[in-house]
């Protein structure tokens, strides 16, 4: 199928884009990857990045930042104080705007829309609540941002959330209108062999066979139920066991030290951000299990992509982001407590063939590749602009 609309450029938006390694900047990074893929005039407008160059097939529109000391390594974009970077874009023809963040690039796109009438598509990624109420520490700001938030995703004409879950968060944020559901997808490849898969990653990694191996990818926020983590494998310590930390976040230290403090130094490694993907997937490859108790997640990226390597996760009843999971057949679900998580865990381990299937299972029903994601989405992003072009 040929979606092209000659001249015209596919806008996509967001507050944050590698070098930050965030859920949502990978997610637009895919989107940006596939379209350009699938022969479609696409371009990514995000804040500038302190000493970093871009190097993609697509071109990325940077505006500019201040560093944000509260929430590093992100940066505050300040684009009407960037008068080269409004005089550059408002010459782009945009068919489409997709805006994956409320924030700075947000009102760089409704700018855009009022300058070119073009339709805006506007994902709702985030739990917002718990990131202003610990910025801000006070229920009135926290009140106003979100009916800010709200008041952007209401101008859009269309809002999508990536799981059905998440609709649940934005109507207890105030958003009334209509979602579509509009799932995330992985660009790992799925080996079909996942015996070898898994053999010769830990061979890549020096991880002995028979070692059970725990991951978890992600910012390393206390949002993301992290500190449970290391409660939970200190409830194990009497194990033999490799935990992986993938990411960085203002937690780091924190998580460092009640590592450190329960003893679990040798069993407990903080990799830090690995931008290698090839890399990175052959730690999702080598994971037994993936411990993923956050509550603030709606749909994340790396459930997708844990399950794309055949590793089962471990979630929180309950939580949003445990929607996609049936217990004990594609993922596991525990209490939000380390005693029960721990619980499950060390059951788990004693069960290799249950954690294959799993496995398998997740693969099957979790996993997802952008290339079929983005067929999905092209085809909505035409019908919006036939339908916007018919009203203007």
């Amino acid at each position: 199928m040929n979606y092209s609309v000659k001249e015209k450029i596919i806008g996509l938006f967001n507050d944050s884009y590698p070098p930050v390694m965030d859920g949502v900047a990978l997610t637009v990074q895919n989107y940006a990857k596939a379209l350009h893929k699938k022969n479609q005039r696409v371009c990514v407008v995000t804040p500038r990045a302190p000493k970093y160059a871009d190097s993609s097939e697509y071109p990325v529109y940077r505006y500019a930042s201040l560093p944000l000391p509260v929430r590093k390594p992100y940066c505050l974009g300040i684009p009407y104080a960037d008068f080269p970077f409004q005089a550059m874009i408002k010459k782009i023809p945009f068919s489409l705007l997709h805006v994956h963040c409320p924030f700075s690039s947000a009102k760089v796109a409704l700018t855009l829309k009022k300058q070119q009438k073009a339709p805006i598509i506007a994902t709702f990624h985030s739990k917002f609540r718990a990131d202003f109420e610990r910025i801000f520490n006070n229920r009135q700001i926290t009140d106003w941002m979100l009916k800010e938030v709200i008041r952007f995703f209401e101008s859009a004409d269309e809002v999508w959330i990536p799981q059905a879950a998440v609709e649940d968060t934005i109507r207890e944020y105030g958003y009334r209108g209509k979602v579509i559901v509009m799932e995330n997808g992985t660009d790992f490849p799925m080996d079909s062999d996942i015996n070898a898969l898994k053999r010769q990653s830990r061979q890549e990694l020096n991880i002995p066979n028979g070692l059970p191996v725990f991951l978890f990818t992600g910012q390393h926020i206390w949002e993301k139920n992290t500190g449970l983590i290391i409660d939970t494998l200190a409830l194990m310590n009497n194990l033999q066991f490799k935990m992986y930390f993938i990411g960085t976040g203002y937690a780091e230290k924190e998580l460092k030290a009640m590592a450190n403090k329960y003893g679990l130094d040798s069993k407990v490694e903080f990799l830090g951000t690995i931008f290698d993907r090839k890399k990175l997937k052959s730690y999702y490859a080598a994971a037994d299990l993936f411990l993923f108790p956050s509550l603030y997640d709606n749909a994340p990226l790396v459930l997708r992509e844990a399950s794309s390597q055949y590793t089962p996760s471990v979630l929180v009843r309950d939580s949003t982001a445990s929607e996609v999971i049936i217990d004990n057949y594609n993922g596991f679900l525990t209490e939000n407590s380390s005693q029960a998580m721990a619980k499950r865990v060390m059951e788990l381990i004693g069960k290799p063939e249950t954690l294959k299937q799993a496995g398998l299972n997740a693969s099957k029903t979790i996993a997802r590749s952008w290339d079929d994601v983005a067929e999905e989405v092209l085809d909505r992003y035409f019908h919006l602009i036939r339908k916007h072009a018919e009203t203007h």
